[in-house]
């Protein structure tokens, strides 16, 4: 286990820990984008984005796409390299407000953690649209984890935080629990080769019918990528 610093929040930072990658030139066969905020009150990267998009997933596909070509050059026929991005059932009742990415005209935290995850789950799913439209080894899928016994919920109101700590044990998984779906996707035969897929328990389930917009997905990521300052080669693809 080798360890490198990224900061999701920083975009100078996600191009710093790419470029201190590189420079191993080793293959690079699973990427699972974990990193996620919850609830905080309303404030701003480095780069200026609210922090719940910017974090939970501009970081993510800045990084995704900076690591693009890698995957891609790691993959085989016979085994595909693989990207697992971690959602939630949140993003069932998460809107994306195209016009307001940044939550500026009004801000709460729960449409604004809901968003991020939304866009999570679009992402990944325009991601192997254009995998597969490359005819890559790579293949993308979304990971919705559970409800986990993490400090993901230091920001939520104190009545919660009591609630949490008493039910625990019972309605809570365990952080090694809440990995198991995470880990299925990463390495397990029956996901060779499937992308595109929503994973819950282990088990392919449906999103939120509003992710399977294409004409959603490809705005979000059109507008993605003016955000993070990368070209949008997808743009020439259907």
């Amino acid at each position: 286990v080798e360890f490198l610093y990224c900061d999701l929040a920083s975009m100078k930072s996600i191009r710093q820990f790419v470029q201190r990658f590189r420079a191993k030139n080793c293959p690079l066969h699973v990427l699972v984008n974990n990193a996620g905020v919850m609830l905080v009150p309303e404030r701003k990267t480095e780069d200026g984005f609210e922090e719940h998009f910017g974090l939970n997933y501009l970081g993510h596909f800045l990084l995704t796409n900076l690591l693009l070509d890698m995957l891609k050059q790691s993959g085989t026929h016979s085994q595909n390299a693989r990207i697992i991005t971690v959602s939630s059932a949140t993003h069932y009742v998460g809107k994306l407000h195209l016009n307001d990415l940044q939550s500026r005209c009004s801000y709460s935290p729960h449409g604004a953690y809901a968003q991020s995850k939304l866009a999570l789950v679009l992402f990944t799913y325009r991601l192997q649209h254009l995998l597969t439209a490359n005819e890559s080894h790579v293949t993308a899928n979304v990971v919705d984890p559970g409800v986990v016994n993490t400090e993901l919920y230091k920001h939520v109101f104190w009545v919660v935080k009591v609630v949490k700590w008493m039910t625990a044990w019972l309605c809570f998984k365990t952080p090694e629990e809440g990995a198991s779906t995470s880990i299925y996707a990463a390495v397990s035969p029956e996901m060779e080769g499937a992308g595109g897929c929503y994973l819950y328990n282990e088990e392919r389930t449906k999103s939120a019918d509003i992710a399977y917009d294409e004409e959603l997905q490809r705005r979000l990521w059109t507008e993605s990528c003016k955000m993070v300052g990368i070209s949008d080669e997808a743009s020439r693809l259907p």
